[in-house]
């Protein structure tokens, strides 16, 4: 069975986590500063603060930055729980921005009509997802934030690796030049993977301060005192990454650039190799300044078209041996924003939602399995 994604480890990775359980510290030692450095430089940015998972990166970002009860942020309906429930942790509301249908990102547009429902709430922050592994629009959806008095978090769990080009300038996903903050999984079927782990990056030292004190309960040590003393000026949580789980990443930053080439690679093969299964199947539209290391492989099937059900897809391609996945349900369609806000269509995400089928893209497939997989696709779609 192929599953939709899996991690890679190799020897060097478990003797590194070896190596982390013969030392001193299990938890809150050398090797998170050193994982949190080496990711920092990685991807450029200024500092990065580890924590315990995505999701944890994600509040952190919200507490960090201040955000308050009954105050507003916007995030994509596509994409995971975890990115609107952010905001629902410290009491803001929620705005969906509908998504392009073909990409599953939020574009300007989108993000300028969920603006027009802030009203005369204060908006403090726009969620953009990198979904898929591509990069969205930075630039402009960060000059509109800016001029409704907010800033930029990147939702970054399925991009590291990915770059984008934005008037001739490369950026790589992580590095802050158009956002205060972005956060990352390491979640086995991620790029790169840690078990459960995540990280925020930032180039705003003062950020990064305060990330690092709410992931620790919230205590601080004040200069000159007692040895023994700390201080809780508000309460934080216990959000840390144990030393083994940095070693594990630290391993595995080492491969990045390989994991994210055989992905680049892998994504080619199902281009050409899918290509002729247009229009009934397409693969999500790439936008063109985006350079992505694909996290996942998602293919827009025409389900209604062919006369078939996703599930009865589904299940075929098990019994082939192809796993799959869907990403997402639209998260303004969970029973408890229904609940909140009432129904509010968005288009855009129900399109997506429709026809999208994430394929099975991970650095150890063979050529062979992706050529298995397009097999698979042709004679179960019936093209």
């Amino acid at each position: 069975m192929l599953p939709y994604g899996r991690q890679t480890i190799e020897d060097d990775d478990i003797a590194a986590v070896a190596e982390a359980l013969r030392a001193d510290f299990l938890t809150t030692g050398p090797t998170v500063q050193a994982f949190e450095d080496a990711f920092a430089a990685k991807v450029g940015a200024g500092h990065a603060v580890a924590c315990s998972n995505g999701t944890a990166a994600l509040h952190l970002a919200m507490l960090a930055l201040d955000v308050k009860p009954g105050e507003v942020c916007i995030a994509p309906a596509v994409t995971f729980l975890a990115t609107a429930n952010c905001a629902r942790y410290v009491g803001a509301d929620v705005i969906f921005a509908d998504v392009d249908p073909d990409t599953g990102l939020m574009t300007p547009d989108t993000l300028a009509q969920a603006l027009g429902k802030v009203g005369d709430r204060r908006l403090r922050a726009v969620l953009p997802v990198h979904l898929r592994g591509d990069v969205a629009e930075l630039p402009a959806l960060a000059a509109l934030a800016t001029e409704h008095g907010a800033v930029l978090v990147e939702d970054a769990p399925h991009a590291l690796g990915s770059e984008a080009v934005f008037g001739n300038v490369r950026n790589q996903v992580g590095d802050g030049r158009h956002s205060a903050m972005a956060t990352f999984s390491f979640h086995p079927v991620k790029t790169i993977a840690t078990g459960e782990g995540g990280m925020v990056t930032t180039n705003d030292a003062g950020l990064a301060e305060r990330l690092r004190t709410l992931r620790t309960h919230g205590m601080v040590r004040p200069q000159g005192c007692e040895p023994w003393w700390y201080e809780m000026p508000e309460p934080g949580f216990n959000y840390r990454l144990p030393d083994i789980l940095c070693a594990l990443g630290l391993s595995q930053l080492k491969k990045l650039d390989r994991f994210a080439a055989r992905r680049r690679a892998l994504a080619a093969l199902y281009e050409a190799a899918l290509a002729p299964l247009a229009p009934s199947l397409r693969i999500a539209a790439r936008p063109d300044w985006s350079d992505p290391a694909l996290h996942l492989m998602v293919a827009l099937i025409d389900f209604k078209g062919l006369g078939k059900t996703r599930l009865e897809v589904v299940e075929a391609l098990k019994a082939r041996g192809v796993g799959t996945q869907v990403h997402y349900i639209p998260v303004n369609r969970q029973p408890y924003y229904v609940g909140l806000y009432g129904d509010q269509p968005l288009p855009g995400a129900d399109a997506w939602y429709a026809r999208c089928l994430s394929l099975p893209l991970y650095p150890g497939m063979t050529d062979e399995d992706v050529a298995l997989v397009a097999g698979a696709l042709k004679d179960v779609l019936g093209l």
